[in-house]
């Protein structure tokens, strides 16, 4: 019945695909015209318009038959539709095996043959490499150059990357070299091309999950390291308090606290108490006045030591929030599992882990630069996306950016069979259910992909497997430069792997293991098929249902055989955070006299995906108000960036100097000459503050008490002007090339003071809200202010180093070599 209505009234989707079937039907009509073409057709087929049905259908039939010629891979009709997805900009999900990374080419070269700079973007620089080697010959065959851009590049290496046809990056390295960009003091210092197309694989790694995550270019600060010991000795007196008093539930003595700890939302709160004994500590220790509160403007920078020191103990937890790598503390991502090398928690947290796990305490940092990948992709004409997973955050991708999610059908029908959870009461329980599990999938030979959600959890799941003899491999952050080795195995037969989240993502897990090189190769995969598959066992469910179907879809690829199943505790971070009480105590109950412990309810499972749902929604609400934050900075940050171009290119500056100097005689005048009260008009003082602004001024007998407010800024303008030209007359050509030197460089230490502004009101602005004042509306308003004094302040600036500025003789030879060196 329900077929029968889908054919009748068939969804958006539906819908879509059936108009994309039409255009593939098309593309397939023209196979054999293809096939008859010499390779001197391919290389001519370059064209400036805008490609019509008919232009791009010829095209990816092009690319389709290069494909076959070059790779011996021929597209299906799936992976066509996928790359008629990523033409319009909108988002192909497509299940793992695929054949993503053979669908982008088709978009590909269709852009990079109409002129346009296309970047292939991925999560690591391993796949970008991979990816574009594999698909070079493609491009190839069309006269179209490609390259792989990855962290490890010299500013040259990047710049020849950058003039490809076809760049494959990552994300990161992409939106560093924009921000890098933007700090040169040279035209030819940049390194990125235009930002025409970009084809983001993993899109839902990026544009979703690594949204929270601004990329942030940063300088030291002289903030003080030594007070973080300090404030780490004053942890263990401090008392946690579990719960806020109501009026109908008022807390007793015995339950206050110094501090409160929301795990949900990552934050640690002082309370009265709290406040109270941080500044008998300090007071004790004389770091602050009997007198003095904490809001005392000289001493809000204890409250930040405190509250870092408070997070970095109770919300950060070792190899699973970050790792202790030699002397550094490395981060690791929520969502992949990876290490996150040279990337750093803001607000002195980091510096907190440090003195906790007793290594070196690097200087504290402030932003240089900042943008979001949110930002930063819209920078593009158009961007497109592949995943395996994108339909859940469908919403999302519309509401930012614009783009629609298609769920293309499989090229084979899936067969995997995805088991219901099974839930214990506890932990342990759930680890010997586990155990056992495996035992028995093993005793077939099946393979198995165990998927945890921390190190802390795959390293405890490969203790048990240890103590009960069961080889395995462990894939997570400590050990991530296996782990496309390790991946590329994970198919053999009885190989067991354990993988943090989605480790090993971008690479697939063919059954019978690697192919190339193994004359077993047929053997193990039919033995593998004939056990089943791949069997993925799951430990914990993630904060994301997204990332939960993303650790089964590594089984079931092409058609193939495969199974999954979940093991969870109601002791789980999703499960104990996010599912009441009464709830849990009712599962609980329904497991007294079982065997086993584990609970079964229709009930349960509509639990778990709430406790999903409220973790999804709540997660997007923070990518939001980021990106509403970043909105506002963004407007800043291109209108800055704008400045700073025009004035890298070789512009003439002189007139747009005139024009701040125009600016700052009026302020200068204003202020010590009310206009229309002549008679209090005194020049010897004006013509004392005009010098000691810019290093000279007029005879006061210039000027008189008969004169209007317009004619003594006349008499300034002329003066300052003819005294500019006859300053810099010297230096001729060079004077334009000073000009721009001077402007980015106060430009450069403006902003860079407005950036630290910014992030001391982004993290005050919150208590706005307890004066019932919206905090976003209030950051508008106060950053907008903030941002038109230091466009004042760079235009006055500027005018006055120039006209202050010593002139001293250069030859051409010392320039050019102190240009080579900056």
């Amino acid at each position: 019945m329900l077929d029968l209505l889908r054919k009748i009234f068939p969804s958006a989707n539906q819908r879509r695909i059936s108009e994309y079937r039409k255009i593939v039907k098309k593309i397939n009509s023209l196979e054999e015209e293809m096939s008859s073409k010499d390779e001197n057709f391919f290389k001519e087929l370059h064209f400036d318009e805008k490609p019509d049905e008919e232009k791009f259908s010829h095209i990816f039939a092009s690319v389709r038959e290069a494909s076959v010629r070059t790779l011996g891979l021929r597209h299906f009709d799936c992976q066509m539709i996928g790359g008629l997805v990523l033409k319009d900009g909108n988002i192909a999900e497509m299940k793992t095996g695929e054949g993503k990374t053979l669908v982008a080419t088709l978009p590909a070269v269709l852009n990079a043959l109409n002129g346009k700079k296309v970047y292939v973007v991925t999560v690591n620089d391993y796949l970008a490499e991979r990816d574009a080697a594999w698909m070079a010959p493609i491009y190839q065959y069309f006269g179209l150059k490609v390259s792989a851009l990855t962290s490890t590049q010299s500013f040259e290496e990047k710049k020849s990357s950058y003039e490809s046809n076809i760049i494959y990056c990552t994300s990161s390295e992409l939106g560093f070299d924009y921000l890098r960009d933007n700090m040169v003091l040279f035209r030819n210092q940049k390194s990125q091309a235009d930002l025409n197309f970009a084809i983001i694989d993993e899109v839902d790694s990026i544009l979703i999950d690594e949204a929270r995550t601004p990329l942030i270019i940063s300088g030291a600060t002289d903030d003080d390291a030594s007070a973080y010991p300090v404030f780490l000795k004053l942890i263990p007196n401090l008392k946690q308090q579990l719960r806020e008093g109501t009026e109908e539930e008022p807390l007793s003595e015995e339950e206050k606290g110094d501090f409160l700890i929301d795990e949900k939302g990552r934050s640690v709160e002082l309370t009265e108490n709290g406040f109270e004994k941080v500044e008998n500590f300090l007071v004790n220790r004389n770091m602050i006045k009997e007198d003095e509160s904490l809001y005392t403007t000289n001493n809000l920078k204890f409250l930040k030591y405190i509250q870092a020191t408070l997070k970095a103990n109770y919300l950060f937890e070792k190899d699973v929030h970050y790792v202790k790598e030699g002397n550094k503390v490395v981060l690791i991502d929520d969502n992949t599992g990876r290490k996150l090398p040279g990337r750093r928690i803001s607000e002195g947290v980091h510096q907190a882990l440090e003195c906790k796990e007793k290594v070196p305490i690097q200087q504290e940092t402030q932003t240089l630069a900042s943008t979001t990948f949110q930002n930063y992709f819209r920078l593009f004409d158009q961007i497109s996306g592949m995943t395996g997973t994108a339909d859940t955050e469908a919403a999302e991708f519309k509401q930012i950016y614009n783009m629609s999610v298609v769920v293309i059908p499989t090229n084979q029908t899936m067969v995997r069979e995805d088991v219901n959870d099974v839930v214990y009461v506890n932990e342990e329980d759930k680890y010997t259910a586990l155990l056992t599990e495996i035992k028995e999938i093993n005793k077939k030979e099946a393979p198995i992909l165990v998927g945890t959600a921390s190190i802390e959890s795959s390293e405890k799941v490969s203790s048990i497997l240890k103590k009960a003899g069961i080889k395995h491999q462990v894939l997570n952050a400590k050990y991530h430069e296996k782990e496309a080795m390790i991946i590329e195995e994970a198919g053999r037969p009885g190989a067991i792997t354990i993988a943090t989240n989605m480790a090993g993502r971008g690479t697939d897990i063919v059954l019978g293991g690697k192919k190339e090189n193994d004359k077993d190769w047929n053997k193990n995969h039919q033995k593998v098929i004939d056990a089943g598959g791949l069997h993925v066992i799951g430990t914990e469910r993630h904060e994301s249902r997204r990332i939960d179907n993303q650790l089964r879809g590594r089984s079931g690829r092409q058609g193939d055989p495969g199974y999954s199943k979940f093991f969870l505790s109601l002791d789980d971070t999703v499960l104990r955070l996010f599912i009441d009480e009464n709830r849990k105590q009712l599962f609980s109950r329904l497991s007294e006299g079982m065997d086993d412990s584990s609970i079964e309810h229709p009930l349960l499972n509509g639990a778990i995906a709430n406790a999903q749902k409220k973790i999804e929604n709540r997660n997007f609400e923070i990518r939001k108000q980021i990106l509403e934050y970043d909105d506002v900075s963004n407007d800043q940050r291109l209108t800055v960036y704008e400045l700073r171009n025009f004035f890298l290119e070789d512009n003439d500056n002189e007139k747009l100097i005139f024009e701040y100097l125009d600016n700052l005689l009026e302020k200068i005048a204003d202020k010590a000459l009310p206009e229309d009260q002549n008679e209090y008009w005194n020049f010897d003082d004006f013509t004392k503050i005009l010098s000691q602004s810019l290093g000279s001024a007029p005879e006061p007998e210039k000027f008189n008490k008969n004169q209007t407010f317009a004619e003594v800024i006349d008499v300034l303008n002329d003066f300052y002007k003819a005294e500019y030209l006859n300053k810099f007359e010297p230096l001729k050509e060079k004077k334009n090339e000073l000009e721009r030197q001077v402007s980015i460089q106060v430009l450069d230490a403006c902003w860079k003071r407005h950036l630290q502004n910014i992030d001391s009101l982004r993290g005050n602005i919150g208590l706005r809200a307890y004066a019932q004042r919206n905090p976003i509306n209030e950051f508008k308003k106060e950053s907008f202010e903030l941002f038109d004094s230091m466009i004042e302040s760079f235009k006055d600036d500027s005018v006055k180093i120039l006209f202050n500025i010593k002139i001293q003789k250069m030859s051409q030879a010392e320039f050019e070599a102190r240009k080579n060196t900056t």
